[in-house]
C-alpha cells in the first residue's frame, strides 16, 4: 500500500506539479520475500530474529559511537575503502552493563541484488530481490571498524532516550523497506537539482543520528565526518510506468529495451560476458545517453548528462 507521502507525489505528478526529489515510497509493512531470493551471505546472522532491541534501564549512560570501514572488508580487506566505498554504522555502550552493541542498516539479498534485476523466465517483467533492513546485534568489533575505517564516540545518551530511539528504529525498519543505491542529480554542481535520493546505509545513520538529536542529544565528531555517494547525473526524468510495460503490447519495444539494457547487468556472468556487458552498457549510458531506473517500483528514462557517473566521498556533518 502507498504511503501518504507517496500518495501526495501521485496527487502532484497528476496536477501536472511534479515534485522533485520524488519522495521514498514507505509501505505499512514489510512485504514477505519471495523464495527465490537468495543471499550468499546471510543478514545479520548474530541479531535477533525478530528484530527486537534490548530495552535499557532509564538512568543508564550510552555511549554513542561513529562506525566505518570498507564494504566487504572481511573479504576484500582496504581494497574497496581506497575507491571510498565505505559502509557506515552506529555503535552503542552501556555504562551500567558494560555492554556493547552495533546497529547497522544494510541489503538483504547484497547490494547487486538491490541495484539491478533479475530475469526469469516465468515472469514477464525484470524480478527484483531488493529489500533492507536494521541489523541490531550485540558488541561491537573494534579490529574490524578500526583497523581500515574509523571508530569514534561522539556523545552520550540516556537509557530513556535510547528506548524512544529503539521503537523509531523498529517502526522505521517496517516501513522503509527498499535499498536505493542511486542519487539522481541534473549536474554536479552544488546548486543541481535533486531528482531522486539515495536509500541506503549511510541514510540510515543520518536518520538515526537526526532522531537521536530531537529526543535531545548532543552528538559532535572530532573528525570530518564523509560518506559514500553514488551519483547518475541526468536530465529531467521520464515517468515511464510500473511493471503493466511488460504486459501491454503497445509499450512491447519500451519492454524490450529495458530488458536488454537490465540484461547487460545480469549476474552469473561469465568474463567474456562481463566484458561484452560492459561494452553494452557503455553504449547505451554514454553513447545513447540512457538509463534505465527502478524507483518506488515505477520505471524511469534518464537522460544521462557527463559525467554520468560518479562515486564521491563528501563530508556531510553532524545534524
Amino acid at each position: 500500500m502507498k504511503s501518504l507521502v507517496f500518495f501526495c507525489w501521485i496527487v502532484g505528478s497528476l496536477s501536472g506539479q511534479q515534485l522533485w526529489p520524488v519522495p521514498y515510497e514507505r509501505l505499512d509493512r514489510r512485504p514477505d520475500v519471495d523464495p527465490y531470493c537468495q543471499a550468499l551471505y546471510p543478514f545479520c546472522p548474530s541479531g535477533d530474529p525478530d528484530g527486537r532491541i534490548p530495552v535499557m534501564t532509564d538512568s543508564d549512560i550510552i555511549s554513542v559511537f561513529r562506525l566505518q570501514t570498507p564494504v566487504w572488508e572481511f573479504k576484500y580487506g582496504d581494497m574497496l575503502g581506497k575507491f571510498h566505498i565505505m559502509h557506515d554504522a552506529v555503535g552503542f555502550g552501556s555504562a551500567r552493563t558494560g555492554r556493547n552493541f552495533t546497529m547497522e542498516w544494510y541489503e538483504l539479498f547484497q547490494l547487486g541484488n538491490c541495484t539491478f534485476p533479475h530475469e526469469r523466465a516465468s515472469v514477464s517483467a525484470p524480478f527484483w530481490c531488493n529489500q533492507g533492513a536494521a541489523c541490531f546485534y550485540e558488541g561491537i568489533d573494534d579490529i574490524h571498524w578500526k583497523q581500515n575505517g574509523t571508530l569514534e564516540k561522539i556523545g552520550e545518551i540516556s537509557g530513556e532516550v535510547f528506548n524512544e530511539m529503539a521503537r523509531w528504529v523498529q517502526e522505521d525498519n517496517k516501513t522503509g523497506v527498499y535499498y536505493e543505491t542511486w542519487t539522481v542529480k541534473s549536474d554536479a554542481s552544488a546548486n543541481a537539482t535533486t531528482w531522486f535520493e539515495s536509500y541506503d546505509c549511510s541514510q540510515f545513520v543520518h536518520r538515526t543520528y537526526k532522531k537521536l538529536l530531537g529526543l535531545g542529544a548532543e552528538l559532535s565528531s572530532q573528525t570530518p565526518t564523509y560518506y559514500t555517494k553514488i551519483y547518475l547525473f541526468s536530465g529531467e526524468p521520464v515517468h515511464l510506468g510500473n511493471d503493466s510495460i511488460f504486459q501491454q503490447s503497445s509499450t512491447k519495444d519500451l519492454a524490450t529495451d529495458i530488458k536488454k539494457f537490465f540484461h547487460s547487468f545480469r549476474s552469473h556472468q561469465s568474463f567474456v560476458e562481463m566484458i561484452e556487458s560492459l561494452l553494452e552498457a557503455f553504449e547505451k549510458v554514454v553513447l545513447e545517453k540512457t538509463f534505465y531506473f527502478y524507483y518506488n517500483s515505477e520505471y524511469w528514462k534518464l537522460p544521462m548528462k557527463y559525467p554520468y557517473i560518479k562515486i564521491t566521498f563528501e563530508e556531510i556533518p553532524l545534524p
